[in-house]
């Protein structure tokens, strides 16, 4: 019985161990410079803006010190503050990677080397679009 206790305390140690190195790697994918393309308005508002269609470029800058600066037409707008969390999905309950800013938390639906799609976690469900 000790064997099989101390068996899955080691167990839940290493699993917990690599889930958070997981998160660590994501949260480390986000620093860099975000290039806006285009937005899509959730099902209650469907639009799609892009830099042509609203008549000025965007783009966002994580830093590893846990700025975000906000630049529109390469003009310093704002700089404030971001965290990534783990976090409920308004849309299907389930556990996503967050990352809030400005006062707004989004879901980071995907993230990769080349792009940065954020999901506003709220009714409206505003798709957000950035490349690298």
């Amino acid at each position: 019985m000790k064997k099989k206790l101390l068996f899955l305390i080691a167990f839940c140690m290493f699993t917990t161990a690599y889930s958070l190195e997981l998160f660590k790697n994501e949260t480390n994918q986000i620093i860099d410079t975000w290039i806006w393309e285009k937005s899509i308005g959730g099902e209650n508002n469907p639009y799609t803006s892009t830099p042509k269609t609203i008549g000025f470029t965007k783009k966002i800058v994580f830093t590893p010190d846990g700025k975000i600066i906000t630049y529109k037409d390469d003009v310093e707008i704002r700089n404030s503050t971001y965290e990534i969390t783990k976090g409920i999905s308004v849309f299907d309950q389930l556990e996503h990677d967050l990352v809030t800013f400005e006062g707004k938390t989004y879901i980071i639906e995907n993230i990769d080397n080349q792009s940065l799609t954020l999901l506003s976690n709220d009714s409206e469900g505003t798709r957000t679009i950035y490349k690298k």
